[in-house]
């Protein structure tokens, strides 16, 4: 077979898709026209997502399909085939047409200028085998090819090295000594507002619940839950007691886009999937040399899980980046149309130059400002291996400051935007810059995962597609107002999260922003109690919460009834620490020994490292919360003692311990679940802040990842609203 045709079939991603192999123009002057859903779009091999459906109309969910070991590049055998292609450009390598050709130690030959570039970039090893070379090629003056002979140009404005589908127009046919990748650069507009139109439901809110409450023009609306829980109950009239906890817990509602599994006997079990707040959604993925191979090909797959579970009133965006970015195309309802052009689009990325992170993200934040419709959520996702090697000079001596520079400015949390987009960033491998990630996150909003084994980077996406898909509450501030005249607010404990003490000291706000459903948040209010000879009981708080709706977007303001009470008994009782304020203590108190050790072991000294983290272990197995079996506890034991595992050496905190810890602080700081080690696995102790809606979400992957077709899910198809226009 020849190697055009070779390259195409190692190309393919397997999602329930047609092959085809094009003839080439020595075979056939002339390509027989194909529908869209068969033609090539790409230089790899063109998809067809629509699964099919059944007599009663019911979508069935195809099986994620599991790559092969060598990725969805070349084979890492020395067949002839891929002696004769360039892993990196995907040309032909020709002796004696003007092309230098580099061969390294391990055997495998690549253009010198492709392969040249690469190692400019910071890429030192080979993109097939990985094998670190001890001999690098490099470009001096001397050797640079005289202007007008091919190479691999990574100005994509001028040659396009990545492919970008053109929807609905066949390709141009091709000589076989042409770049097919060129072809298929197409011009960026200058304003990003050619997204999709956005539709939205009309939300039946008139179903009223336990938990609801009534609007004022009737309608009713899931509540948020609000708890506070004194530190003890009591406190004596003739004792003050300073720095006295008062726990805030928030709870928010079940979302209505929930999934669960139903059967009538007569088919598969089918996922409902009931209305909720659509999502636009930008995925920035680093298609750089080093994610060549395997890497690629599960990203190509753990996108087609992200794409398939978009509901058609969600819009998607792809950009790619290596030495540049590009998008791939505009904000697209996933409808069946939608998806099918999505999953092209990714299937048609392929891999080389260096990485440019901030490039990536500029192109995101674009999308996202110039886009003319605006769904009510919306989210960055960013993927990457490697280090910034265009925007940070020497990583190993920047700080977090520097990194931030990397986010624009319109991204900033506590910026003076009013764009507030989180970044939720994925660390892939052991080379990625995990300071970097984690400070984009930090900088955005958004949350840190580090995605250790490769395989489990599926499951990382669907933990974070389950909280993005069932967002509830949004724009949400917690006020904390001292009810007794003597009162001052001393702190407010709330990780990440912006918070304000008014110039009095008697009130506070936390802006919490977006809650996932059945998300739970915890706070903690400090004060000081006086002497009181006067009273039985003292009143010291009382919490208001304002938030928007996500789904009628309605401004709710909620005024709990009860205030936060302590009784004032003449003489001393024995008082019992709260049970939910001693596990928030311990919360806290092991995030801070995460954060003491990390700050010892990037000193170099990991034998205090080691130290801090076992120390607080023995602290936390002394609690009430601990003694009482919390849950808690038995997962912050169970990371602290991980952390202090991968503190053991410097080469393995080197490799996975910092990336571990960074994305632990991350979880905890914003409460929130994020993907590390074996975090995602349902037998995992490290699962702290996973919601039901992510626990299903990675559950669903799973099973598809399996390939177990017996009995395999099935999608029902969302049935179509009323809708209504949402220009921005």
């Amino acid at each position: 077979m020849g190697g055009s045709k070779w390259m195409k079939m190692a190309l393919g991603l397997k999602l329930n898709s047609c092959l085809q192999v094009p003839r080439t123009v020595e075979e056939s002057p002339v390509e027989e026209a194909l529908p869209y859903s068969a033609a090539r779009v790409s230089d790899a091999v063109s998809l067809t997502p629509t699964p099919p459906r059944d007599s009663r109309n019911r979508v069935h969910v195809p099986t994620t399909p599991t790559p092969s070991s060598s990725g969805l590049l070349l084979p890492i055998d020395s067949s002839e085939s891929s002696k004769m292609i360039c892993a990196i450009c995907l040309t032909a390598m020709k002796p004696g047409h003007g092309q230098a050709i580099f061969k390294a130690e391990c055997s495998h030959s690549f253009h010198f200028d492709c392969i040249a570039s690469n190692v400019k970039h910071g890429k030192k090893s080979c993109p097939l085998c990985r094998k670190k070379w001890e001999e690098i090629p490099s470009r001096t003056p001397a050797t640079q090819k005289p202007q007008g002979r091919r190479s691999n140009n990574l100005s994509w404005p001028e040659n396009d090295a990545w492919t970008t589908v053109i929807r609905r127009l066949p390709p141009p046919r091709l000589s076989t000594s042409q770049n097919i990748s060129s072809i298929f650069h197409a011009a960026e507009p200058g304003v990003f507002d050619d997204d999709d139109e956005v539709t939205i439901p009309q939300w039946d809110l008139n179903q009223e619940s336990s938990s609801s409450y009534n609007t004022d023009d009737g309608q009713f609306i899931e509540a948020l839950k609000v708890e506070t829980y004194p530190e003890i109950s009591s406190v004596p009239k003739s004792k003050s007691h300073n720095n006295f906890s008062v726990l805030v817990h928030l709870k928010a509602p079940v979302s209505t886009r929930q999934q669960h599994a139903e059967t009538d006997g007569a088919g598969p079990p089918v996922i409902s999937r009931i209305s909720c707040a659509p999502v636009d959604l930008v995925t920035v993925l680093d298609v750089s040399g080093s994610m060549a191979g395997t890497k690629l090909a599960l990203l190509k797959q753990a996108m087609g899980f992200v794409i398939q579970n978009l509901g058609p009133f969600d819009r998607l965006s792809v950009i790619a980046f290596s030495s540049s970015a590009r998008r791939l195309f505009p904000l697209r309802r996933m409808t069946e149309i939608g998806r099918q052009e999505a999953l092209q689009a990714v299937n048609s990325l392929i891999s080389n130059g260096g990485t440019n992170i901030a490039e990536g993200l500029r192109k995101a934040a674009k999308v996202i400002t110039d886009r003319k419709w605006k769904n009510p959520v919306s989210s960055i996702i960013l993927l990457s291996d490697g280090q910034d090697t265009y925007n940070i000079n020497n990583p190993s001596t920047s700080c977090p400051s520097d990194y931030r520079t990397l986010v624009p400015v319109s991204m900033h949390q506590n910026g003076a935007s009013s764009l507030h987009i989180p970044i939720h960033a994925f660390g892939f491998g052991a080379d990625h810059d995990a300071v970097s990630m984690h400070s984009i996150s930090e900088a955005s909003g958004g949350t840190f995962s580090f995605i250790e084994a490769e395989s489990v980077i599926q499951n990382a996406f669907a933990q974070c597609m389950g909280g993005l898909l069932s967002v509830v509450i949004q724009e949400l501030k917690v006020e904390v107002e001292c009810i007794h005249p003597m009162l001052q607010l001393v702190s407010i404990k709330s990780g990440s999260y912006r918070t304000t003490l008014v110039s009095d000291q008697r009130k506070g706000i936390i802006e919490v922003g977006d809650l996932y459903a059945e998300e739970e948040r915890d706070f903690l209010v400090t004060t000081d109690i006086p002497i009181d000879g006067c009273s039985d009981e003292t009143a010291l708080l009382k919490v208001r919460c304002i938030f928007k709706h996500s789904t009628s977007e309605r401004l709710v303001t909620l005024d709990p009834a009860s205030e936060v009470k302590i009784q004032r008994p003449v003489a001393a009782q024995s008082s019992v620490v709260s049970v939910e304020v001693d596990r928030h203590m311990n919360r806290l108190r092991s995030a801070e020994a995460m954060a003491k050790a990390r700050a010892a072991a990037e000193g170099g000294d990991l034998t205090s490292a080691v130290s801090v983290l076992e120390n607080c272990r023995k602290e936390l197995s002394e609690t009430v919360s601990a003694r009482a079996g919390d849950r808690l506890c038995v997962t912050l034991d169970a990371e602290l003692r991980e952390m202090k595992q991968r503190m053991a050496n410097r080469r393995v905190y080197e490799t996975s311990g910092r990336a571990y810890v960074l994305s632990g602080l991350s979880s905890h700081s914003w409460q929130r679940a994020t993907a590390r080690g074996d975090s995602t696995d349902s037998t995992s102790l490290v699962q702290a802040y996973q919601t039901p809606s992510m626990a299903d979400m990675v559950n669903l992957s799973q099973t598809m990842s399996s390939g177990n077709p017996s009995p395999r899910p099935a999608i029902r198809p969302t049935q179509p609203f009323p809708v209504r226009l949402h220009p921005r």
